[in-house]
């Protein structure tokens, strides 16, 4: 099958500047209910996805996550053994704390937020921290747990650690980060440094397109909730023997859980503990350990031959990946399978399949991938283009934020808002065909609005006269997405 290679790269995605150093890219876990990072309404093209990213590294941290880089690149049997002091330096504490302030979140079960540690002083509060780090009082706190909606209509949880325990854990992962990320395989794209999402899916389109056309779409039953505790622990001290450290991590795997029991008071869960399994949920950490635990698949993989025999390669983002196979996809599954047994993980058999292309597609972090067709030759080639279940996730955002409960806002505010969230959501979904998705939004979103506006300014009829489509563009500044196309590089080719 043909590339088209204008109509594939319709929406190449444009660079922007990075912070300077090894910067730490950090999400709280699978709290977000969704991986692909659009959920970040202003996330930009290419980037890494999370914190981190509108922060410069200090200098003082940029040297010390270099000089710990060099070691684990230069000596990979090398284990580290005083870093628990350097979780609480003074520059590490302070950068971790602008980080977790950055990242925004609600208050853990103690109910203290940012502003009530500003209040008295986050210098001191900073120092009261790195003294109970020093003298070894420091003790986890219970995770808030809450429910977030998901689309089938179930419900995610969402795990809110203290403003303390999401401090320190941003400090431990600032300093693990540079000595893990020589470890990780070069196909994990999940929450490290000049990697994202865009790029696993630009990686899958490549091997597509060289013949990797037998799929294994897989997916794990609940992968953060069922990460076994002891062998993760061995995974960390294959490089870390610093026992304070792997103490303080040790904590974290088994902080109780406390969440609203429906009759006005709380229970208290301690099923990570009891089972011997889990990260975090919606903690800093909880993205370093789950990278570190799903790396032992894609090694034993590689160790194992699989790659070879099979010739079939993985691409993954956190605990959602895909195996590209030139040989048999059938085989690969049993080889999957197999592993994720002796990994004491689940594959969730309701959304694992093998897929053909190009006579099936499948979906993979928001995109299709599977056969398009060139607007301006008819050619048929492999591409991808926004998933219809991620096109109706953006349509429901912009649907909730059109509702009658938002009809007290300015109306300029509210075009502020709606524009974050569709150039947000464009930002990610900028690859392969996107303008009849473009166009869509973008009537959908207009639509929409002048229902909204008639609402606000009690106008029964007429909203086409009142509220014309020119001027929710030229006077209100609603974004269209459908004329952002013709900036793409392609088109001034």
């Amino acid at each position: 099958m043909v590339v088209d290679q204008r109509d594939a790269r319709e929406g190449q995605a444009r660079s922007i500047g990075v912070a300077d150093g090894l910067v730490v890219p950090m999400k709280s876990g699978n709290a977000g209910g969704g991986k692909e990072p659009w959920f970040e309404e202003d996330a930009g093209r290419g980037a890494g996805q999370g914190i981190g990213v509108n922060l410069q590294t200090p200098e003082s941290v940029q040297k010390l996550q270099n000089a710990l880089h060099a070691k684990a690149k230069e000596a990979p049997d090398f284990r580290f053994y005083a870093l628990y002091d350097k979780v609480y330096r003074g520059d590490i504490l302070d950068f971790a704390y602008r980080l977790a302030r950055s990242n925004r979140g609600a208050p853990g079960v103690d109910g203290q937020d940012f502003v009530a540690i500003e209040s008295v002083g986050v210098e001191r509060w900073l120092g009261e921290l790195a003294q109970a780090l020093k003298e070894k009082t420091y003790r986890t706190q219970a995770v808030r747990r809450v429910y977030i909606p998901k689309a089938d209509g179930k419900q995610r949880p969402l795990g809110i650690p203290t403003v303390r325990d999401r401090v320190v854990q941003t400090a431990v992962v600032l300093v693990l980060t540079p000595i893990f990320e020589v470890d990780l395989d070069p196909h994990q794209y999940a929450y490290r440094p000049e990697r994202s999402a865009l790029d696993a899916v630009r990686h899958v389109h490549r091997l597509l397109n060289t013949r990797y056309t037998e799929v294994v779409d897989a997916d794990l039953s609940d992968y953060f909730g069922s990460v076994p505790h002891a062998e993760l622990m061995r995974c960390l001290a294959r490089r870390i023997v610093d026992r304070h450290l792997l103490a303080l991590i040790k904590q974290w795997l088994v902080m109780p859980v406390d969440e609203d029991d429906g009759r006005g008071g709380t229970k208290r869960t301690t099923t990570a503990k009891d089972d011997k399994r889990g990260t975090p949920q919606g903690a800093p950490i909880s993205p370093l350990l789950s990278n570190l635990y799903l790396r032992r698949f894609l090694l034993g993989w590689k160790t194992l031959g699989l790659e070879r025999k099979l010739r079939a390669q993985i691409v993954s983002y956190a605990d959602d990946f895909v195996i590209l196979c030139r040989g048999s996809a059938a085989r690969a599954e049993a080889a999957m399978r197999s592993m994720m047994k002796k990994l004491k993980l689940t594959v969730n058999e309701a959304k694992t399949h093998v897929r053909r292309l190009p006579a099936e597609r499948f979906d993979f972090l928001g995109y299709t991938f599977g056969r398009c067709y060139s607007a301006r030759t008819g050619r048929a080639y492999l591409g991808t283009r926004p998933s219809a279940k991620s096109i109706r996730k953006v349509s429901r955002k912009i649907h909730e934020l059109t509702s009658r409960r938002t009809l007290l806002l300015d109306a300029d505010d509210q075009v502020a808002r709606l524009n974050r969230i569709m150039t947000g959501w464009a930002n990610y979904f900028c690859l392969g065909p996107v303008s009849r998705a473009y166009t869509a939004l973008d009537r959908h979103a207009a639509s929409r609005l002048r229902r909204w506006l008639c609402l606000k300014h009690k106008k029964a009829g007429g909203s086409a006269a009142r509220f014309s489509y020119e001027s929710l563009y030229q006077n209100l500044g609603l974004v269209r997405l459908s004329t952002t196309t013709r900036n793409f590089p392609w088109a001034k080719a």
